[in-house]
């Protein structure tokens, strides 16, 4: 606990000096990282954890992007945006903070609502599944113009999210994640992993276990749209798509599954690269150069290290560092 609490400290000085010295490009570029890192280590849980192959974060995202922006959206303007809009939440505006719990609360609502019937696939099946799910949610958004606005999306959103805001969420989902994974239900979550028949034969609930990871993951996923929505004030049906439920995948694959560390440490270094990508791809005009390059880690990595940097188990100074009991 005492080491924890030394490794947030760090955390928050860091962030303090990024913020009084970065300029706002490099803060939103710190923000953007850290809500990927949010995304992916949420992810773990189901992907690297349990063994399953789910690609419906960006679904989850738009989910609790849309409720949180809906909630703090100016109230004089809601009328005019969102005219269908309940009378009751038309003349409210809501702090960042409650609206991001209730984004991320009817974020993993769905997820149990779709989790019962989806979560009973494997492989492949799961995977079309979820892709279907971020289909599903892009067309409801797309029609409920009153509510939504459409395929124009909701602009002008009020910028509630910064360094702060991004950092103490992040902190919370790699907290959560690790005490789930060293704990008897993420020892179950790996069983499941490693076998599936030969879990339930010693009395392992698959659905029940697959469903708390899922949802969990859901819930920090719309947390994450809502802050992302809140950090580039706008939000359409397009914001959060299939290539960032590949973007996740591969970094989590190139990471290691299972591996918060190797998540954390994949998920900067491909997120900086991407970044610093974006002029070359202008001057050669070669854009989705980054996409191919990520592509192509991925398959160097299945090739030559399948198993990621550290696999699915934490280095060996971390895990001293955060195992290691005070005598």
């Amino acid at each position: 606990m005492g080491r924890g609490l030394v490794a947030l400290g760090l955390g928050a000085a860091a962030v303090a000096v990024m913020q009084a010295s970065f300029n706002d490009y490099l803060l939103t570029l710190a923000s953007i990282i850290l809500i990927n890192v949010m995304l992916t280590t949420s992810l773990s849980l189901t992907n690297g954890l349990t063994g399953l192959f789910s690609l419906g974060h960006p679904a989850f995202m738009t989910i609790g992007g849309y409720v949180a922006a809906i909630l703090t959206y100016p109230a004089r303007r809601k009328g005019f945006m969102m005219p269908e809009l309940p009378e009751a939440l038309a003349v409210q505006q809501w702090d960042l903070l409650p609206s991001l719990l209730v984004g991320g609360t009817a974020a993993a609502l769905i997820a149990v609502l779709v989790g019962f019937p989806v979560l009973r696939l494997r492989g492949h099946y799961l995977a079309v599944a979820t892709l279907g799910l971020i289909i599903i949610v892009k067309v409801l958004v797309n029609n409920m113009d009153g509510y939504t606005r459409g395929g124009l999306g909701l602009n002008g959103l009020p910028q509630l999210t910064n360094l702060w805001w991004v950092f103490g969420w992040t902190a919370l989902s790699i907290i959560v994640c690790w005490r789930i994974k060293h704990s008897s239900l993420g020892r179950t979550m790996m069983a499941l992993r490693e076998n599936y028949m030969a879990a339930q034969c010693m009395g392992v609930s698959a659905l029940g276990i697959s469903l708390i990871a899922f949802v969990t993951g859901a819930f920090f996923a719309g947390v994450a749209g809502g802050l992302m929505a809140h950090l580039i004030t706008v939000i359409t049906p397009g914001t959060y798509s299939v290539v960032l439920a590949f973007n996740l995948v591969v970094m989590i694959v190139v990471g290691g599954n299972g591996s918060l560390t190797g998540a954390i440490v994949a998920t900067v270094i491909l997120s900086i690269a991407s970044e610093a990508l974006r002029p070359v791809e202008e001057a050669l005009e070669l854009y989705g150069l980054s996409q191919v390059i990520l592509a192509l880690c991925l398959i160097l990595m299945l090739i030559y290290r399948p198993g990621g940097l550290f696999g699915s188990a934490e280095p060996a100074l971390v895990r001293r560092w955060f195992t290691r009991r005070s005598p």
